[in-house]
């Protein structure tokens, strides 16, 4: 399970230093997509298969279901680590969710989210969270 928030820097050439925390349970491959919000998803390779399976099933006539497959599975990019710890993030990745320098890294349970640093301040306000809250509570999650 992935926890936790982490400031990093994209360098120069836009590779990312992943946290050593994240590094060890993403393994050696991994995959990169567009996530929601605007930010890129991270997903350990077994993960990523359960996710496969899943669409998989699917019917492809609907027509939002192969719009959101395009989406998802297009942009998705199979990565491994260098030699320190390094991940070279896609140009067309990078644009989609903005990233420039700074970063944050989310982790969120089965996948680790990757924003640019203030686009993550300003999509987390945290302002209607008692509304949050009942909704997932009406979906049966109570905490």
């Amino acid at each position: 399970m992935f926890m936790g928030e982490y400031s990093h820097s994209l360098d120069p050439k836009g590779r990312l230093i992943m946290p050593a925390k994240f590094r060890e349970q993403l393994g050696d491959k991994f995959i990169v997509t567009k996530g929601l919000d605007g930010c890129l998803f991270v997903y350990p390779m077994k993960e990523w298969q359960n996710i496969e399976d899943k669409f998989r099933e699917i019917p492809l006539t609907s027509k939002k279901a192969r719009e959101f497959m395009r989406f998802f599975f297009a942009g998705a990019s199979d990565l491994e680590f260098d030699k320190q710890g390094r991940v070279l993030l896609p140009q067309t990745l990078r644009g989609y969710a903005g990233l420039q320098k700074d970063v944050v890294l989310t982790g969120v349970l089965s996948r680790i989210e990757i924003w640019d640093k203030d686009r993550w301040e300003g999509s987390s306000t945290y302002e209607d969270m008692d509304e949050v809250a009942e909704y997932m509570a009406e979906l049966g999650l109570s905490i």
